[in-house]
Order: structure tokens, then sequence, then C-alpha cells
């Protein structure tokens, strides 16, 4: 039960304090208290080590004694204050409240990570805590709080995964960073694989930056997978990713590779004028909401005949993709809901797009990572269960019944 604090006390310690600024001012109540505190509770901390209270004669078998103070500035929330550390004869007494070597308190550490996270510079950062907080920081101090990140990110990109997952879809966003060989600013791809569990619940299974994609890499993406725990993928959603087909099927052979249909109908309103799309759109969805692959087949031909004349290429786009896109229609209304919606991934990309939107490039990619690993971060801790997920898993449960069995709530 938590103590409470006299209201003559409180009384005596509010004089004087007519604004909320006065509180947390150079040489405020706030401060004040937390330093006072502080040093009674290093005080207590040498006491409990040396088995006598200060103003006390020591035992005279103990050689031990107190041996004065020394002084050190450290930095919280509440601005940077000078403590007096009481120290020991024999060098033993290392305190727990201010360790040896640490100048950072109060979750500082924590509130530089979350600014990073949400894109802010070096310089920003800086800026923020000297006009909050009153602290003047270094560039260096904040390059080596958030290079901190890195060793979360290494633990979180080799986390076991679960055996099976339903649905995974696999996405690509262009960044700008800075080759470390040539020093060259180069468009690099970072590619993010957003599993679905068998509870229905959104997990971004890793990422990954690369220069060029192709079956090999792929692969190397897959096998990293199977190592870490995968060993099915019911349906794999990718929206033109180079070698990716045959990567996944080399890895995970009964993989359904569907196209997701939303990015197929947006590459394809690409080729329409603004007068056109709207109406161009509406017949597609004549297509993709088909009860079966004839069915869609035919939609596609009679969009063809009415817009092929002046937008061949459309037509000819869902054909080339037509193998991939096929698999769609073999599942209920439920399960396309799942695959065709991309407001999981999209809502994940706005996230990260929102974190680096502020950086024109990244000096290196131990840099991208970290950003985007926080932004990710950021965005798992809101991501929700996937919506009418129960009755999907019951048609997932029928269509691949040998390969995935629901978990029993």
């Amino acid at each position: 039960m938590a103590k409470k604090i006299d209201d003559a006390i409180l009384d005596e310690l509010l004089r004087g304090c007519e604004r909320p600024e006065d509180l947390m001012a150079e040489g405020g109540l706030m401060r004040d208290l937390r330093k006072a505190l502080m040093q009674r509770m290093l005080g207590a901390e040498l006491t409990e080590h040396l088995g006598y209270e200060h103003g006390e004669v020591a035992p005279l078998v103990q050689t031990n004694r107190r041996n004065g103070v020394s002084r050190k500035t450290v930095k919280s929330e509440d601005g940077a204050f000078e403590l007096e550390v009481p120290r020991d004869r024999e060098g033993s007494f290392e305190p727990r409240l201010i360790g040896k070597g640490q100048t950072r308190i109060d979750g500082l550490d924590e509130k530089i990570i979350a600014m990073y996270a949400r894109g802010m510079s070096v310089r920003d950062i800086r800026g923020h805590l000297e006009e909050l907080y009153g602290l003047e920081v270094s560039p260096d101090l904040i390059s080596r709080v958030t290079d901190a990140v890195l060793d979360e990110v290494k633990e979180w990109r080799s986390r076991a995964l679960d055996a099976v997952y339903p649905v995974v879809i696999f996405d690509a966003l262009r960044v700008k960073i800075r080759d470390k060989d040539s020093r060259i600013v180069k468009n690099k791809a970072v590619y993010l694989a957003l599993g679905i569990t068998g509870e229905g619940e959104r997990e971004v299974l890793g990422l990954w930056i690369a220069e060029n994609e192709g079956a090999k890499f792929w692969l190397s993406v897959m096998t990293e997978l199977r190592n870490r725990g995968v060993q099915d993928i019911l349906i794999a959603v990718v929206d033109g990713l180079k070698g990716f087909p045959e990567a996944i099927t080399a890895a995970f052979p009964e993989t359904m590779v569907q196209t997701c249909v939303v990015h197929l109908v947006r590459h394809s309103l690409n080729f329409c004028s603004w007068k056109d799309r709207k109406a161009v759109a509406a017949k597609l969805r004549e297509v993709y909401v088909a009860e079966t692959a004839e069915a869609a087949w035919d939609a596609l031909e009679a969009f063809d005949a009415d817009w092929g004349r002046q937008y061949p290429s459309i037509a000819q786009a869902w054909r080339r993709a037509w193998q991939e896109v096929i698999p769609f229609f073999a599942f209920g209304p439920e399960i396309r809901r799942v695959i065709y919606t991309t407001n999981a991934i999209e809502s994940l990309n706005r996230i990260i797009r929102k974190a680096i939107k502020t950086r024109g490039s990244f000096p290196s990619e131990d840099a991208a990572e970290k950003l985007i690993y926080l932004a990710i971060r950021g965005h798992e801790k809101t991501s929700r269960t996937v919506r009418g997920w129960l009755t999907a898993v019951n048609q997932f449960a029928i269509m691949f019944e040998d390969r995935f069995k629901p978990i029993q709530g």
C-alpha cells in the first residue's frame, strides 16, 4: 500500500510555487526533490553495504569505512543535475541506483528511441531534449542509444516462428541508402513478410534489404523462414516479385501462390486516363468477384471487348498473371476477403513511410533497418486480429485438412 504524504509536508514543499513551471524549472521543486531522494537512497545503499549508519562509529574489527563522496552529473527527463555519490575506503561499494559509468536515468534512452522511431533526425532529437528538458546531448550519445536497437533487431530476426501460416503477404517498398563501398546513394528495396497466424493475428515475420531481387534472393529468404521453424505456408500473396514463385515452390512445394488482386487493379489503372478510371475499375471488379475461374475469364474477355482497343495493356497484364490469379476463385468469400484485402500490409507500409519520409537517404543499411524495425514494433502493438477470421479459419481447416488444424480456444 502506497504511503500517504502528510498535507502539512506538501504545503511546506509547495510554498513559493505559483505556476506549473516552478515545479520543473532549473532549481524547481521536482528536480530538487528528486535529487534529495536519490541522495538519501545512495546513502542508504552505502549504510546497507557497510552495516552501520552514517554518524555512528564503525565496529572496531571493520576496516572498511565511509570515505567522502565523488560528484557525478546525471541526465534525466527533469534535466541534468549533480549528485554526490558516497564512497568507501576499499572501493567495493557499487550503487544499484546509479551504476558505475551510468550517466542517464529515468527512461531517457527510451525517450530518445521513441523520437527516433517517429522519424526525427539526430539534430531534431537534440533540439527537442534541449528545449523541453534543458538537456544537452551529443550526436554520438544519440547514435549509441539508437544503435543498441540493432541487438534487438538481430534477436527479432532470428526468433522462432510458427510451424504453419495460413497466409503470408510479401511486399516491398523503396528506400534510399548510401552504399558502403561506393558511397553512392542507391534505391534499395525493403522486403517485408506479413504472416497471418492460426489465431488470425498479424505478425511481421521479417524484413530484408536488397538491391536486386531474383530466385536466388527469394530462395535465401524461404530457407531462412524454414530454419526458423516454418514448415508450411498455405497461401503466399505476392505482387509480381521477380523469381518468387520458383523460390517458394522449391522451399514449400504445396504453397499456393496468389497474385495480389488489389495491386493488379492499381497497376491496370496506371494505363488509364483519369476520366476513365472509375469505369475501368468497375468493369475489372466483375473479373475478380466472379464465382469461378471460368466466369472470371469470361468477364476478362468482356472487359477486353469494351476497353481493349483503348487500353490493350490491361487485359494483357491480367492474362500474363492469370496462373497466379485463378487460385483466388477456389475459395469462398471469407477466405477471399482475407487474401484480397491489403489493408494490413498497406497500414504497415504507411507507418514505415511516415517514419522514413523525413530522411532523404540513410547512411547505411543498419540505419534503415533499425528505424524500419522500430516502426514495425510500434505497429504490432496496435495490430488486431483479422476481421472475420473465425469463419475463414473453418474454411481453411476444410480446404487444407491435411496441412492445417485450427488452434482450439
